[in-house]
């Protein structure tokens, strides 16, 4: 289930211009999301607690949408994500993602 594209356009010239660093971070990518011991749905939640503790904007709102169209990931399941983002990074990095979460459509 896992996106083909999981990195910014900033890659694009690096899979043009150098085409084994791509496929280097293509492995890792697979290897990281390997979903040996945890699922990939709960890294996922995992990948999105950490974009968000970092108040990363775009990267939580990647996150988000793809936890929501791969697995169904519902509003109440996000939300459990960012009560960790709350608890552990404070509650600026919280309130803007649960903004990025309330106003996905525009």
């Amino acid at each position: 289930m896992k996106e083909d594209v999981f990195y910014g356009k900033g890659m694009a010239p690096i899979k043009e211009d150098y085409p084994e660093l791509h496929e280097a971070i293509f492995a890792l990518n697979e290897a990281v999301y390997s979903g040996k011991s945890l699922d990939y749905k709960t890294q996922k939640f995992i990948a999105l607690g950490i974009a968000a503790s970092k108040s990363d904007e775009r990267a939580t709102k990647k996150q988000i949408k793809s936890a929501m169209k791969e697995f169904g990931a519902t509003k109440d399941e996000i939300m459990d994500v960012l009560r960790m983002v709350l608890l552990t990074s404070g509650m600026p990095p919280f309130i803007k993602a649960v903004g990025i979460l309330y106003n996905l459509d525009e």
